[in-house]
């Protein structure tokens, strides 16, 4: 095929994630947000916080706030199991990068999706707010939510913990 001049070549653009689950569905978290992955340590409570926020963990000597991402999502079963662990992620809130820990079942794997293949959020069907998935990526015969991870946290609820931490 002979590109016109001045026409962009057509790149399929491929964007890595890491992938992990919550309650036997498979989410997904670019991995340029991804800091780290820690095994479950203790959670120092913050009273008066959100359900949703279960405290804070001394990360190399500085107050990382911690969500469980299941409650977010409305998932019932919130046991903890040898493989459940804390994603180290780096979001933008009211324009300012921080540090938030999330609380997931257990790490999955590395996916390097070719965006073309990232289909939109259906208007509806899904049991999960909208707002929180940028698209869905069909892997054999389930898909993987890619989250939006600027929207799935309300910023003034991180704003309280951060500062009451």
């Amino acid at each position: 095929m002979k590109m016109k001049k001045n026409e962009p070549p057509n790149f399929n653009h491929v964007l890595t994630y890491l992938s992990f689950e919550l309650n036997n569905e498979i989410f997904a978290v670019n991995v340029e947000n991804v800091i780290n992955i820690l095994e479950m340590k203790k959670i120092t409570s913050i009273p008066k916080s959100p359900e949703y926020f279960k405290g804070i963990i001394n990360l190399r000597g500085k107050a990382l706030p911690v969500v469980d991402l299941r409650i977010i999502f409305g998932i019932n079963n919130l046991k903890f199991t040898n493989d459940t662990c804390i994603l180290v992620l780096q979001i933008k809130v009211e324009g300012e990068e921080i540090l938030l820990g999330a609380i997931v079942d257990c790490v999955k794997e590395v996916l390097e999706l070719e965006q073309n293949y990232i289909e939109p959020v259906p208007s509806i069907g899904t049991k999960y707010h909208p707002d929180f998935i940028n698209g869905i990526w069909k892997m054999d015969e389930r898909f993987i939510m890619l989250l939006d991870l600027d929207n799935v946290i309300n910023p003034k609820d991180i704003l309280i913990v951060q500062n009451a931490s």
